[in-house]
């Protein structure tokens, strides 16, 4: 399959409208396209996901290594990948989008702010292709999309500036339906604050799906084709892959909990049968051999989480000796408290001794490394888990509180130590990616 990156000079500078752009454009010319998105996210995902009709690929060499990496792009199915990049093309110490291009071999696209700048934005561009030499990245940029960019002579002056190596790749205009809004943790998701499907339309006509096409080429070396059996990411209602012998684990999977990678869903799916069930509207846990609690907002949903019967149940689950794990918002949940950022107070499962808060500001954002202090859900005592970490929220815990791990890179829960752990039940702000062997870990435990 077909590739390309795209990068932006920035974060901020309109990668993510660009990338739907993209999407549509190549639909409307009847290529099948596999969206992906480099670095640890979930949000932007949910965006493409939307618009391509299909899961997003997340691709970062800190939480798969190189081999995890290309083998999650193989797992794509389509014509062409558009790999939509994280911050400015060449930021981040552990997982840069220049990296992810580098390790896929594939040409990158800049998105450039054109608002303000004609031959400024031709400056730009050669700018960061020449700072390749700089670096430890082999990275090829090979074309540019103008961004907030006015037809005509505006138009017409970037495309001239550009040098004959940079290939122009057309526009985005400047229009206020084409800006997503944010909040805290980013952009809203795709299902909340999806594009005007008119302006998304207008944007894609003014792209040069042919350029970007030419552009775009097979990974080298090749991307390992993935293990047999994959099944598919959550699709319809009820149970997924439901398989006899094999234990079922129920996933929250509702507007309180919606950070899941598809790796990690076909993981799950490959040695179990996955219950989805809504905490946040109303469903009871369902008969279960464990439970996964994923990330999401459960503090913008504590007050339908505290009412509804699934936060009991699946502390008398746990109490019981059933396998839970909880990531970020899971931890949030599996809490005794969760204040929101109003000053309310609700009542969680009560399984882990800590109260959280959510804070104005964020608390922690980076690449994480883990040890393990003891055999845990997740990992054997000594091994080392690589993930990701960005939340809002505080937890302060109790006195008798144990953690499972030790943390090398990163904040975890208090600086120093991360995963709060009673009965069998695991609570880390730490989000892992299949790839780690985390899940396999958990489900070995759930099948003991």
């Amino acid at each position: 399959m077909k590739g390309l990156v795209l990068g932006g000079t920035a974060s901020g500078v309109g990668k993510t409208v660009a990338m739907l752009a993209t999407l549509r454009a190549f639909e409307s010319a009847g290529r099948t396209v596999q969206p992906a998105k480099a670095g640890p996210d979930f949000i932007d995902p949910s965006h493409h996901t939307r618009v391509a009709g299909r899961a997003s690929r997340t691709l970062d060499p800190w939480l798969q290594g190189k081999g995890g990496l290309r083998r999650n792009y193989a797992r794509g199915d389509g014509d062409v990948c558009v790999i939509e990049g994280m911050m400015g093309l060449y930021d981040g110490s552990a997982a840069s989008t220049a990296g992810v291009a580098a390790a896929l071999d594939l040409p990158v696209v800049l998105v450039v702010d054109a608002s303000a700048g004609m031959e400024s934005v031709a400056a730009t561009a050669l700018g960061f292709a020449t700072y390749a030499d700089r670096t430890a990245h082999d990275v090829d940029v090979a074309g540019v999309i103008a961004q907030r960019a006015h037809g005509g002579r505006h138009e017409e002056g970037i495309r001239e500036a550009l040098p004959d190596e940079l290939a122009y790749c057309g526009r985005i205009p400047p229009r206020e339906d084409l800006e997503i809004p944010d909040r805290h943790l980013g952009l809203r998701m795709g299902e909340e604050a999806p594009l005007d499907e008119a302006a998304l339309d207008d944007a894609a006509e003014t792209l040069r799906t042919d350029r970007l096409l030419d552009l775009a080429r097979e990974p080298t070396p090749a991307a390992a084709e993935p293990s047999a059996g994959a099944l598919d990411p959550f699709a319809g209602e009820g149970a997924e892959g439901d398989h006899d012998d094999t234990p079922r684990i129920a996933v929250a999977d509702d507007a309180a909990f919606r950070f899941v990678y598809p790796a990690t869903r076909e993981r799950l799916s490959e040695r179990a049968t996955v219950v989805p069930f809504a905490p946040a509207a109303g469903d009871d846990l369902p008969p279960c051999d464990g439970v996964y609690l994923p990330g999401g907002y459960p503090e913008l949903h504590a007050a339908a989480l505290a009412e509804g019967p699934a936060l009991g149940s699946i502390a008398d689950a746990a109490a019981e000796g059933t396998p839970v794990l909880g990531e970020c918002g899971g931890l949030m949940a599996l809490a005794e408290t969760l204040t929101t950022v109003d000053g309310d107070t609700y009542e969680m499962a009560g399984v882990l001794p800590a109260t959280v808060e959510r804070r104005e500001r964020y608390q922690a954002l980076d690449h994480v490394e883990l040890r393990a202090r003891r055999d845990t859900l997740t990992a054997g005592a000594g091994e080392r888990l690589r993930g990701h970490e960005f939340h809002y929220s505080a937890a302060d815990v109790g006195s008798d509180a144990r953690f499972a791990f030790d943390v090398e890179r990163g904040t975890g829960i208090d600086g120093d130590r991360e995963g709060l752990t009673e009965h069998r039940t695991l609570g880390t702000y730490c989000h892992l990616h299949a790839a780690s062997g985390a899940f396999d870990a958990f489900l070995d435990e759930v099948e003991r």
